[in-house]
């Protein structure tokens, strides 16, 4: 593969390591997360007990970002990452410990998943940022890509078959203890990772005062906080849809087979065509085109319109994330002091991040307390959902040809 004639051997060995890894922490994924929320859903009924736990979640995944990054900073960004697959175990261990109870402990399992996947998340991107190069970062991007939605065609429909056919709870049982065990699987991979100590201070209020001169990275980290506000409410809302209008796990799992399968073709399309000179126009497609599909499912909700916004956005994330990905690791490359300060930059760019599903979950939270669901979701989800749409009004000004553009200190974009 001509991508790897540009890298030593070493490399290519972290590169396809971090590959199996994320390969591990996806398939995990796909067989568990969207039925967590239907397993809590099931025992709950309440759409505010998931946005409590989906809260728990956003909010300990910023504050053990903050902690990760020093860590990271201070030991091994490999410790980082096996902290981050051992508490994403723990969560598994947890949810199969306390059962058809799940639903009193909804902030705990949430607060884990969390922690899980700041310390997860933080190694895995400051990897990425380390392992990849501007030459071969689509490639990585795409590739995971590939990876995610291949098993992301086989956990659902896996998950939803052995869920709906076994009595009472025994199919979550083996499906959850399954993504256990891909977790374990995943730590044993990170040991053959060379050792990666970081020297020097931790300094994330720099790097977050970067953002005053630094013209690129205000800009990316806005677009960040709006790429948030979608994902706060939509990671557990659509399954729920699913879930009441079919009644059925296999119906979920077929959901999560259409979009996965679509996905995976539109990943290696993206990556194999998408140039670095189109990157912005494909932004722009990809968020219009998000944004387009929740008229299929507002206004009338059926399970075939279900399929088909699942198909849609199957080809729109790709669309948007492989090439906004790339862009972010190049802004923050370009930027000052990015070799010595690159976890500084990935902790604040995920405290914009997770600041949107925040500020996207508690506005959720105080709609529904005060109008009644049916009618509020709707408008809340034509609202948050605008969120990708928005990404590109702020990278369409990027430049990161010739370094960092620098402005005057109060300069606002």
């Amino acid at each position: 593969m001509t991508i790897f004639t540009q890298a030593n051997q070493k490399t290519k060995r972290e590169l396809l390591l971090l590959l199996c890894i994320g390969g591990c922490y996806a398939l995990s994924v796909a067989l568990s997360n969207t039925f967590v929320n239907v397993y809590l859903w099931k025992q709950s009924g309440q759409f505010r007990d998931l946005a409590l736990y989906q809260l728990a979640i956003v909010t300990m995944q910023p504050l053990t970002f903050l902690f990760a990054g020093k860590l990271a900073k201070q030991v091994d960004r490999i410790i980082v990452l096996r902290l981050g697959v051992s508490f994403l175990a723990l969560f598994f261990l947890s949810v199969l410990i306390v059962g058809n109870h799940a639903r009193d402990y909804l902030l705990l399992l949430g607060a884990l998943l969390g922690t899980g996947y700041g310390f997860y998340w933080l190694a895995f991107n400051v990897l990425t940022f380390e392992i990849t190069e501007p030459d071969t970062r689509d490639f990585f991007n795409g590739f995971l890509g590939v990876l995610t939605s291949v098993a992301g065609m086989i956990g659902p429909i896996v998950a939803g078959y052995f869920i709906s056919s076994l009595v009472r709870s025994v199919g979550y049982t083996i499906i959850f203890s399954t993504s256990l065990g891909l977790f374990v699987a995943a730590v044993v991979l990170s040991f053959f990772l060379h050792r990666r100590p970081a020297h020097g201070t931790y300094r994330v209020k720099d790097v977050w005062n970067e953002r005053k001169t630094n013209k690129n990275w205000r800009l990316m980290t806005n677009a960040h906080f709006f790429q948030g506000l979608r994902e706060g409410i939509f990671v557990f809302v659509i399954s729920v849809f699913v879930y009441v209008e079919t009644g059925s796990e296999w119906a979920l799992g077929k959901f999560g087979f259409v979009n996965s399968f679509v996905s995976f073709i539109a990943y290696y399309l993206v990556s194999r065509f998408i140039q670095p000179a189109h990157r912005k126009k494909a932004i722009l497609l990809g968020g219009v085109l998000l944004y387009m599909s929740l008229f299929l499912i507002v206004f009338q909700l059926s399970y075939p319109r279900l399929l088909l916004y699942a198909a849609t956005i199957a080809v729109a994330y790709p669309l948007l994330l492989v090439p906004y990905s790339s862009l972010t690791f190049d802004v923050i490359g370009k930027s000052k002091d990015s070799a010595e300060r690159r976890v500084e930059y990935i902790v604040v760019r995920e405290l914009f991040l997770n600041s949107g599903r925040v500020a996207s979950i508690l506005l959720f939270l105080v709609t529904i307390s005060l109008v009644d669901e049916k009618i509020a979701i709707p408008p809340l989800m034509l609202i948050l959902g605008a969120g990708h749409s928005l990404i590109y009004f702020f990278v369409r000004r990027i430049r990161v040809d010739s370094g960092y553009p620098r402005v005057e200190e109060g300069s606002h974009s």
